[in-house]
Formats: C-alpha cells, sequence, structure tokens
C-alpha cells in the first residue's frame, strides 16, 4: 500500500509538472508569435518598397535594420544586420525625435577599404508607427558630371580673359600711338596673333561641345581610314612648312572604320599639329597606320623633346599645358587632345602615348575595325601630300611601335 501510495504522489507530481511545463511553452509561443507580429512591416509597405526603384533600409526602434534591398547592401549603407554610417543614423534619430520628414545628401565611403566613395540622395520618414525606413538615390555621376560642366565653365572663362584681355590693352596702345608707324605695325601684328589665338580657342571649345553631344552609333558610316589621313595630313602642310618640317606618311591599310569622317580628321590634325608644335624646326613628323586583330592603329610620332611621366598622367586634361609659357607662344589651347580623347571613346576605342625625356613622343589612336561590306566613304580622297620613302617609313615605324 506504501508503494502505491508514493508511486501515485509522483505520478501526481509528473503530471502537475507536466501541465505546467505545457502551459509555460503556450505562454513563450505566444510570446514569440507577438514578437513576429510586432516585426511585420504595415500591410502594403513592403509591395510599395519593392517597385519604388531606390535603394531602401528599413529600421526598427533600435536602428536594427529589419529590411533592406540588394541596392542598400551594394552601396555599403548596410552590412549585415546593421546600418554602416552614422551620418545615416544621425537622420534616423532625427525622424524618430521630431516626427518629421529629412532629405541630405551625403557622401558616404563605398566600402570598409580605399578611398571610394558614394554620392547619395537620403530621405529618411517614418513607417507605421515603429519602423523608419531611409530611401537613397545614387546620384554620384549626376553629381560628377555637374562638376566637371563646372570646371569646364571656369576653365573656359579664365582662358578666353587672357585674349581678349590682351587684345584690349594691344587696342589702347595702338590709339595711343598713331602717330607711331612703327609701333602700329608692332601692335597690329601681336593683335593679329592674340585674335587667332582666341579664334582657335573658340573653335576647340565648339568641337568639344559637338563631341559631347555627337552620336557616333547613329550619325555613323562606313570610312576609309586612308582618306581620314591624307585629309589631315593635307590641312597640317603649312604650320609644317613654318617649321621646315616634313611629315613622312606610311603605306596605305586598306581599312574601313565606323564613324563621323569630320571628327575622325579632326582628331588626326590635333595629333599632327600637336606634333609638329613640339618639334624643333627642320625635323619630321611620322604618321603611319596598320591593322592587326580587328583594330586599326594610326600612330603619330614627333622628334621633341618628350614628356615626364607625371606629365604623361596629364596630357589629355582640358586646358593642360606642358609648358604654359610655350604654349601661349606656340598658339596652343590646351583641349587639342582632349578632344582626340573624346573622338576615340566614342568611336569606341582609345588614344595612348609612349614618350620618354629626349627621344620624342608617339600617340597612337586606335579604333575597331569595320567588318561589314559597306562600301567606305571616299569622297574627296586626294593622293598623300607627302611622298613615301621606304627609308623614312622604316625609321617612323619602329618609333611607333615603342
Amino acid at each position: 500500500m506504501l508503494i502505491g501510495v508514493i508511486a501515485g504522489l509522483v505520478g501526481l507530481s509528473l503530471g502537475t509538472f507536466g501541465v505546467l511545463a505545457f502551459r509555460i511553452s503556450e505562454k513563450q509561443r505566444q510570446l514569440v508569435d507577438v514578437d513576429v507580429d510586432e516585426l511585420a512591416l504595415p500591410a502594403g509597405a513592403a509591395e510599395v518598397l519593392a517597385v519604388v526603384g531606390r535603394a531602401f533600409v528599413v529600421v526598427d526602434a533600435v536602428d536594427g535594420v529589419v529590411r533592406a534591398s540588394p541596392a542598400a547592401y551594394a552601396y555599403g549603407l548596410v552590412r549585415g544586420h546593421t546600418v554602416v554610417h552614422k551620418e545615416l543614423l544621425d537622420m534616423t534619430a532625427g525622424v524618430r525625435r521630431d516626427g518629421v520628414i529629412l532629405e541630405k545628401r551625403l557622401e558616404l565611403q563605398r566600402g570598409p577599404l580605399g578611398h571610394g566613395t558614394i554620392i547619395v540622395q537620403v530621405r529618411a520618414a517614418m513607417l507605421g508607427e515603429e519602423y523608419i525606413v531611409l530611401l537613397a538615390d545614387d546620384r554620384t555621376e549626376i553629381t560628377r558630371t555637374e562638376e566637371i560642366r563646372n570646371d569646364f565653365v571656369a576653365n573656359v572663362s579664365h582662358e578666353l580673359k587672357t585674349p581678349v584681355g590682351a587684345i584690349s590693352l594691344l587696342a589702347e596702345a595702338l590709339e595711343s600711338s598713331a602717330d607711331d608707324e612703327q609701333a602700329v605695325r608692332r601692335f597690329a601684328k601681336r593683335m593679329h596673333k592674340e585674335s587667332t589665338r582666341l579664334a582657335a580657342l573658340v573653335q576647340d571649345i565648339i568641337e568639344l561641345s559637338r563631341l559631347q553631344g555627337a552620336s557616333v552609333s547613329q550619325e555613323g558610316k562606313a570610312v576609309d581610314i586612308n582618306a581620314v589621313i591624307t585629309e589631315a595630313v593635307d590641312r597640317s602642310q603649312l604650320p609644317a612648312e613654318s617649321k621646315n618640317i616634313r611629315i613622312v606618311v606610311g603605306e596605305r591599310v586598306e581599312a574601313t572604320v565606323f564613324g563621323d569622317r569630320d571628327l575622325l580628321v579632326t582628331a588626326l590634325r590635333n595629333l599632327i599639329d600637336n606634333a609638329i608644335r613640339y618639334s624643333p624646326e627642320n625635323t619630321r613628323v611620322g604618321v603611319g597606320v596598320r591593322s592587326k586583330d580587328g583594330l586599326i592603329a594610326v600612330s603619330v610620332t614627333d622628334q621633341g623633346e618628350g614628356l615626364t611621366p607625371e606629365d604623361q598622367e596629364r596630357v589629355f586634361e582640358r586646358f593642360y599645358r606642358v609648358d604654359a609659357a610655350r604654349s601661349r607662344h606656340t598658339g596652343g589651347t590646351g583641349l587639342g587632345l582632349s578632344i582626340v580623347k573624346h573622338v576615340a571613346s566614342n568611336h569606341g576605342g582609345e588614344v595612348t602615348l609612349w614618350s620618354r625625356p629626349g627621344q620624342g613622343s608617339t600617340f597612337t589612336l586606335r579604333l575597331p575595325e569595320m567588318e561589314s561590306q559597306d562600301a567606305p566613304d571616299t569622297a574627296g580622297v586626294k593622293e598623300p601630300a607627302v611622298p613615301v620613302r621606304k627609308k623614312e617609313r622604316g625609321v617612323h615605324e619602329q618609333g611607333a611601335s615603342a
């Protein structure tokens, strides 16, 4: 009987413990359900965020990430379940404190390494009663484009002021020296030089502006590269003759590119004029063309002083001059190589530079060769203005290949 009583008490205890454990489990499950419900976004919010077209981050009352778009991770705004940048947390704190919508443009570090940044337009607002949503729009490219445009306008204004101011001063000097025939001639010659420089600068600015709006893919056509070389050489003969520089042209190559003929002529003429401008008198400039692996390479080699590695890194920048004083003397605008770079980019190609101090420079314009059988544009093709000599061509091709 004693054993039965003990067994009954043990069974009752186990039963009571089981009931209590079940009830505790039910209460915990209910608490979990409540937490899950609390983490749920307001009805329809997830669907709206999915189609809003911006990177988004939803945070809770303690700034824990409840939901984030793939773009938010790609921009480096979120890592794991944490908002990375303090600037974003400051915005969420301000929204939570004041209950208002905040919008800021922020420049944030792109990742944990390096110096890359991203410029985002961020809008922070309440989502329901407990959550805050951050909407981010990448404005990096637009901002940089605006900065480039503003810098360009500032540079143009600065560059135009110099010849305009010089012409104004020369005009005053000319007026005050009307009785001095020798002074009149000297000032008139200076005015002519400054006006020529001003006209060249305006023309380069127009060319660069036209390049930025040109659509080669829509307006281009088949162009014979030999015709481009011939016309560019012909246009550069006058400045070459003034310094007794011979332009030596290599052999023709049966090759066609797709693009704008006028732009290609402008680019190659700028390379040749640049080579003439920085070459000593009584030297020569080589122009060679070759076709290999679906690319057409047109090289222009001079016998100038060459460029330092520092100058080579910046030589394609707008208005950059290796020697500003010499450029003013020679009439350079600082836009020629920038125009070449834009033309090459618009045609799916590139322009490269090989140079050594004391050994001259070689600029190479590389363009994709056209594979279609369309007839090339050969209108206005003339015979080369300079005869080809095998010995000279060999010397040029050796420099160009370097």
